[in-house]
């Protein structure tokens, strides 16, 4: 059994036991949140589309931790113009693992 879900604007598939890194959520280490958009999900080969989400169909989610990714440089620069900006960031991320999946 497995389920497509979205959160943080992007689209995840996902299991009993995975382990995913999200967008930063709002939410503690060591508590759970529920996901309500889910926009598909196979349950014994069978499988459920939403339209566009799938109706009383929810999964939970245990955060694990949250943390920052690896930094990525951000370098403009212009020819000839003398033209150049340097500048780093980090995006937030949450841990989690999927606990359960409800349909």
């Amino acid at each position: 059994m497995y389920a497509i879900i979205e959160t943080g604007g992007k689209q995840y598939r996902v299991q009993e036991g995975d382990t995913l890194y999200l967008e930063k959520l709002p939410a503690e280490a060591g508590e759970t949140v529920e996901v309500s958009k889910v926009l598909a999900f196979v349950k014994d080969g069978e499988l459920k589309l939403g339209t566009p989400l799938v109706d009383n169909a929810r999964v939970i989610l245990k955060v694990i931790r949250h943390g920052r990714g690896k930094k990525i440089i951000v370098f403009k620069y212009k020819a000839k113009k003398n033209y150049r900006r340097k500048q780093g960031h980090r995006q937030p991320f949450t841990q989690v693992t999927v606990e359960k999946i409800e349909a």
